[in-house]
Formats: structure tokens, sequence, C-alpha cells
């Protein structure tokens, strides 16, 4: 079972909006995904309407990281319309304090989904940061999926992240690797910042990872409002085609590791 991990530490680069459509284009695709929300703050929870079970009492996200032994990860999934879903919980805004001097707290998310082939990939979105609970699921899924948005802001945040990644290899003698590029929100007819910033991207990633568009559309925001991807929403979104292409990627990349 491939997992990737959907990881920015830069705000508003549509990393949560990515998860939830690309989980939807793999479904489209005749694939299972699970999605799992590590981001305490929950927003793909609450998109994809399980607002409920963010707040609830009772065994979480929260709960089984602080004791993986304990937990079976199956026990933790919501079953929604397009893939399983892990929800975050609210518990999560104090995880990482709770795990800063755990043993192996890096490796938690690890020993959760450690031998479980239950779905075709999984899909973590993870906080807007790079802590603790950000390289737990780089850690466990040695695959990154990297959304950004066409602004120069991007370029220090993604020269932190590959130091944070490089890092981690370093420290765990693991090999992670950059999967795709994800632009998001991108307005055509480009201005002169996203012109340049799509530039810098095919200059300095063009040769070892696919760059993918996805055009800042209302029918993304109309589905994400309805609690869905554009595939199980009504209304027609030129971004499918897009969005299955990174789908697909995904996939054949989890069928070659098999």
């Amino acid at each position: 079972m491939t997992i990737f991990a959907v990881t920015n530490q830069k705000g508003g680069v549509g990393k949560t909006t990515v998860t939830a459509n690309i989980g939807g284009a793999v479904n489209s695709l005749g694939f299972r995904p699970l999605l799992i929300d590590a981001d305490p703050q929950g927003y793909l929870t609450s998109a994809v309407g399980f607002n409920d079970a963010y707040t609830a009492e009772g065994d979480s996200l929260h709960d089984a990281l602080l004791n993986p032994g304990g937990y079976d990860i199956r026990d933790l999934v919501h079953k929604h319309n397009e893939f399983d879903f892990i929800p975050a919980n609210i518990d999560m805004f104090t995880l990482e304090q709770e795990l800063v001097s755990a043993m192996q707290s890096r490796r938690r998310l690890t020993r959760l989904l450690e031998g479980i082939n239950d779905w075709d990939l999984v899909l973590i979105d993870c906080p807007p940061s790079l802590g603790i609970l950000t390289d737990n699921a780089l850690l466990a899924a040695q695959n990154v999926l990297i959304p950004a948005e066409a602004e120069d802001t991007s370029i220090r945040a993604l020269d932190l992240l590959f130091k944070q990644i490089d890092s981690l290899e370093d420290s765990f003698g693991e090999t992670i690797q950059e999967r795709a590029l994800v632009v998001s929100n991108v307005d055509y007819p480009l201005d002169g910042e996203q012109q340049g910033m799509l530039g810098w991207f095919d200059e300095n990633f063009g040769g070892y990872l696919p760059i993918y568009q996805v055009r800042n559309r209302a029918a993304i925001k109309r589905a994400w409002n309805s609690g869905v991807s554009v595939f199980h929403s009504d209304e027609e979104c030129d971004q499918r085609d897009e969005l299955q292409r990174i789908g697909q990627q995904l996939i054949d990349i989890s069928e070659g590791e098999r």
C-alpha cells in the first residue's frame, strides 16, 4: 500500500483542496483511496462532512498516535461517498507537545500503517508546519506530493521543505521521494508573478519532477462547500482531466511498488 504525504508548510497553497480532489480522482479511476487528516485544524475533516468526528470523544487519531500499539487504524475509518477517511480530532492541538519527548515520536504513524493493505493508496493531508506530525507523515509515506502557488514566497517554502526532507533522510536512513509538484489556484491570463514562478518551477524541477497546474475554478470551490470533490459534483469542471492525470500518476507509482 503506497502512501503519499501532501505537504507544504506554507498555508494557503490549496493543500487540503488538492488532497480531497486527488482522492476523488483516484476513486473516479476505479481505485480505493484512504485519506488521513493529520492537521490538528481539521480543515479536510470539516470539508468532507465529519465535523462531529472532529469534536467527538472516544478513540481518535490523537489517541492512536499516542499509543500506536494499542490501536488498529482500520477502526478509525469513516466512510465517505468517494473514499475512506480518518478524521483529525481537536485533541491533536496538544499532540506535538505530548510526543516531543516520547520514544520513536516520529515513527508513530509508520507503526499505525505498517502491514496494512486494505487500500490502493493513502493520502495524508499534513499540517502547514514542519513539526512532529509532518515528520510522522513524511516518514510513514516516503512519497511526497507538493502543492504550491505561483507566488515568489513559494521559493523559500520549498527550500525549507527540501531541507527538512534531507534532514529526515539523514537522521532515519530513509529515502523520501518527491513525486509531483501541483501548482494550484492558477489564474489565466497569467500576471507577471505567476508567469515568472511557473517558469521558475519548470527550470528548477521540470527535469525530474512532474509539474501539474490546477486552475482557479468556482466549480472546485462549490464542490468543496458541498463536501465532495469535483468528481462527485453535478457541475462540470474543466480541471477534472488534470486531477485525473495526477491521480493516475499516483496509481502508477503504487502499482509499480507492488
